[in-house]
């Protein structure tokens, strides 16, 4: 057999021939019709493919786990053929909202009750009347957020609510993360994804990512990375009411990098002797088996033994069922539990309201997981190759009757020793950023522990030859005892990598100054700073500093850009939303 005028190449128009001298009549019939087929001979022209779904996931981030968390929808959705867009509240208008079909909504809870930092204007105007009705929209709402300050997750309660009232169908309940939220919120988003109309398969099983995108490898929070402690040095001088420490951490071999604006998460363990405590209190044998580990080992590194809170004393007293908590639960005790929390920690509760049926179970059942923490990382790596460095302020207080420390401050400048490891691992913060263009002036505000990025950032800059300007406002206590990394910044100041250096001593003088009183007082100079493209930085406590050194921006633009109120207000918004103003505030 022969195939004259063959289209096929040679070795194809071979199999060709071999495979037909194989072939019976019904064989050859069948086979010639089903490449008719495959060739659309005779066979109706195909119709297009449906049109993909629309998702729209709007995302309000503080430290990066609600945008990170957006790339996961983004990955989950895709795969059940949804055409996605991914919309931050910081760049985003709520109006537009309108024209959305389907819609995912993950935000974080920042301190008590508040929106993340680059989300507030989008929630003023979004909780607004001048916010549209939403008819058309199918929504879920996830909430990230900590219970041990009060207003857990409002920021997601808040938008679940006001999107319902907006008119806005909600498909799938609102899920409230807590610290350890990747279980909660695998099993939100699979079940808000199956939700939404035109389903035509179970979404697939979710995995959170927890590790940053660049050079973090092997190691995350799931998987820290034991670095070993190289150096630990108190910066304060000898009369300070205060005590900061110095810590450098080797890389070495780990293949680990970093920017300067990131975090270093430590994973910290509890004191031994808080544990004893809440072993005596409990009744408990510290040596029982919890899984594969006794208890006094559990309670000593997986869980919060000290965090205080409302929600936990709800939790604790569904296994205690005192009678006289649940009077303060109620909601006419609510008041007098929440004042009666205030300073104290669990021991104090496991002392004035004692349970004697505890199991190891039902007793860790009542607890957080203990969370790392993050610290701004105070060093460059062009500067300081395979190391990353800290600067922590050790927490130590009295209340109650009690002496309290700070579970992770005080791991580290007490527990840990030079030559030790740390279980460590870098959290990205994309909202923290130094300018591409080494040009461009930057201010930078930061008081106190608030002084560690821009000891990263001016270290960068240093390094990288970059010819911006560099204003650094820098505040604590003392001059003679709190002056911290002084010699390093007079030595940038010597060779001109620091341009300027603004002081605020508080206790040195009758009347307490504070960083915002000298940037009132070099006002002009910023605006005219900021009129000139700097980018402006503030790092440091959010509940006084932050709001106090945002007021007086305001206040400059004002004065010194002869704006209103409310034109200043948004002139920094502006800023705000060019990256040109960042907050790395906690």
């Amino acid at each position: 057999m022969s195939l004259p005028q063959s289209p096929l190449r040679p070795e194809q128009q071979q199999a060709a021939v071999q495979l037909a001298n194989t072939l019976d009549r019904d064989q050859a019939l069948w086979l010639s019709g089903y490449f008719s087929g495959f060739a659309g001979v005779g066979a109706p022209a195909a119709s297009a493919p449906p049109a993909k779904r629309k998702l729209t996931i709007l995302y309000g981030s503080e430290s990066g786990n609600c945008e990170k968390l957006a790339g996961v929808i983004s990955k989950a959705a895709e795969k059940l053929d949804f055409k996605v867009t991914i919309t931050n509240m910081g760049d985003a208008r709520p109006v537009a909202l309108t024209k959305a079909e389907n819609l995912l909504v993950i935000v974080s809870t920042w301190g008590e009750g508040d929106p993340p930092d680059a989300a507030v204007a989008y929630y003023e105007t979004f909780m607004s009347d001048a916010m549209p009705k939403l008819p058309g929209v199918k929504f879920s709402v996830c909430g990230l957020g900590d219970t041990s300050y009060e207003h857990f997750c409002k920021m997601g309660k808040d938008f679940d609510a006001r999107l319902a009232s907006l008119g806005a169908e909600r498909i799938s309940d609102r899920a409230d993360c807590d610290v350890d939220y990747q279980a909660v919120f695998d099993s939100w988003l699979q079940a808000a994804l199956n939700a939404f109309p035109g389903a035509v398969s179970p979404a697939p099983a979710v995995i959170v990512t927890t590790t940053s995108s660049h050079g973090h490898g092997e190691y995350s929070k799931e998987n820290p990375y034991p670095a070993e402690l190289l150096e630990k040095i108190v910066l304060n001088g000898t009369g300070s009411s205060k005590e900061v420490l110095h810590f450098e951490l080797s890389l070495e071999g780990s293949g680990l990098i970093y920017e300067p604006g990131d975090a270093l998460g430590v994973c910290p363990s509890n004191r031994a002797s808080v544990v004893d405590e809440v072993l005596a209190a409990t009744g408990l044998s510290a040596n029982v088996k919890l899984g594969e580990k006794t208890l006094r080992e559990a309670l000593r590194d997986d869980f919060d033994i000290t965090t205080l809170q409302p929600a936990i004393v709800d939790k604790y007293n569904a296994v205690a069922k005192s009678a006289e908590l649940q009077k303060l639960l109620d909601e006419e005790g609510r008041v007098t539990l929440k004042a009666w929390v205030d300073g104290r920690q669990l021991i104090d509760l496991l002392e004035a309201h004692p349970c004697k049926t505890w199991t190891p179970e039902s007793f860790t059942g009542t607890l957080r997981k203990l969370a790392p923490r993050l610290y701004s990382i105070a060093s460059s790596l062009r500067k300081h190759e395979d190391q990353v460095h800290l600067t922590v302020a050790a927490v130590r207080y009295h209340t109650h009757g009690r002496d309290r420390i700070g579970v992770c401050s005080c791991y580290l400048a007490d527990e840990v020793e030079v030559g030790d490891s740390v279980r460590v691992y870098f959290h990205s913060n994309n909202n923290f950023r130094l300018p591409a263009d080494d040009n461009t002036p930057v201010i930078m505000v930061g008081p106190g522990t608030g002084i560690a990025p821009f000891r990263a950032f001016v270290e960068e800059r240093s390094a990288r030859g970059a010819k911006g300007k560099n204003w650094l406002f820098f505040g604590d206590q003392h001059f003679s005892y709190d002056f911290l990394y002084q010699l390093e910044w007079l030595d940038y100041l010597e060779d001109g990598t620091l341009t300027d250096l603004s002081l605020a001593f508080s206790r040195d003088q009758r009347e307490k100054i504070y960083v915002q009183h000298r940037l009132l007082e070099r006002g002009a100079e910023i605006y005219e700073w900021l009129e000139s493209g700097a980018h402006l930085y503030v790092c440091g406590d959010a509940s006084k500093m932050a709001k106090d050194v945002q007021q007086a921006i305001i206040d400059i633009v004002g004065k010194h850009g002869g704006k209103s109120p409310e034109v200043a207000k948004a002139y920094l918004e502006a800023l705000r939303k060019a990256k040109r103003y960042q907050r790395d505030v906690y």
